[in-house]
């Protein structure tokens, strides 16, 4: 190959493997990696065998404070309450704390599943309690206050005694004592991938017949008696509740379609968005009572008070009970006192 030739090729060579280059420059500041702090506030998984549990420790005579401060309100004085979530105590015994296995579970004479009936490890519970707890606050408990109110659930279920101190060194001994710690099962596919599948059905890879999607559906009575489903939702995580202020939908779903506001479009007032974002809609609806009054009641009963907006501001931040039937109002301190003026304003003058 003669040198003219070589000078050729390598000009052209420059000019289309330059020209890609030029196309597609290097990309730059798109990060860094994390720093181990940072990975360390996102990884605060509990596994059953303990491995990520913070240091820490709480009695049971501290976590009855937060019981009753933060948890009775929706749970129960002894975690029996069946009107705003299903029991966490009850349907245990001594015999199966000895066992490990929960008899109740398969002889049918407790219907009503509590959770300490079937959760395995103290783990899942200290980690959920850490995870989303207090409802209307979540992740707002301290580490020795998760300690201290786990402690006081394994009590009221007679797992623990009164006198004891869970924490990252004792877990194992509260452990050992869980009244369906042989309950779990790992022999599945849900749980390892080469397990034995728990359905029969061939997977379909390639001309799979398309059919009517499945759906659930309410009775047309029920469909909005405890009002929109869609203002219930916490503030963080996938937002699964379907507008129910309007009719059901008809025939053939619509599958990738955008997701109904969680709130009405129209929002004129700085309230509505408080409410959203303080979790107040879970338990009020507007204008139709969900587990407390609404707030067009509210307003009604208390507008013509001359002492109204003090003593509603009191019962929002310090919470209240008996005004409206059995189940209390649990304190909402998280709402700074501004945002709670503006709620209490809106809640006299303008709710509808």
């Amino acid at each position: 190959m003669s040198r003219s030739t070589k000078l050729a090729l390598a000009a052209l060579a420059a000019a289309l493997f330059g020209g890609a280059a030029g196309a597609a420059a290097p990309l730059t500041n798109l990060g860094r990696t994390a720093t181990p702090t940072e990975v360390a506030a996102w990884d605060i998984d509990v596994r059953p065998d303990f491995k990520g549990l913070p240091k820490g420790s709480g009695s049971v005579s501290a976590g009855m404070k937060v019981w009753e401060g933060k948890c009775a309100s929706c749970h129960g004085t002894f975690g029996e309450s069946n009107e705003v979530f299903t029991p966490i105590v009850g349907g245990t015994s001594a015999a199966d704390i000895k066992s490990g296995r929960v008899a109740s579970l398969t002889d049918g004479k407790q219907p009503q599943k509590t959770t300490l009936m079937k959760v395995a490890t103290v783990s899942t519970l200290w980690d959920y309690i850490n995870r989303a707890m207090p409802w209307t606050a979540p992740k707002s408990l301290t580490t020795d206050e998760v300690y201290a109110v786990t402690a006081y659930i394994l009590n009221m279920g007679e797992i623990v005694a009164d006198d004891f101190v869970l924490s990252d060194q004792s877990i194992g001994q509260a452990q050992a004592r869980m009244p369906n710690r042989n309950g779990m099962t790992t022999q599945h596919g849900m749980w390892e991938v080469r397990g034995k599948p728990d359905v029969a059905s061939k997977a379909c890879m390639k001309n799979c017949p398309v059919g009517e999607a499945v759906r659930s559906t309410l009775p047309e009575p029920s469909r909005n008696a405890h009002g929109n489903l869609s203002q219930q939702n916490r503030t963080f995580g996938a937002v699964r509740g379907v507008d129910t202020s309007r009719p059901a939908p008809q025939g053939k779903l619509e599958r990738h379609a955008a997701p109904a506001p969680v709130v009405a479009a129209a929002v004129a007032h700085p309230a509505m968005a408080l409410l959203q974002n303080n979790a107040c809609l879970a338990c009020h609806g507007v204008n139709t009572k969900v587990m407390g009054p609404s707030f067009v009641q509210v307003g009604d009963k208390y507008r013509d008070d001359p002492a109204a907006a003090a003593t509603l501001l009191a019962k929002l931040r310090l919470g209240s009970s008996g005004a409206w039937g059995p189940i209390p109002m649990p304190p909402q301190s998280h709402v700074n006192e501004e945002d709670a003026k503006t709620l209490v304003k809106w809640i006299l003058g303008s709710a509808k």
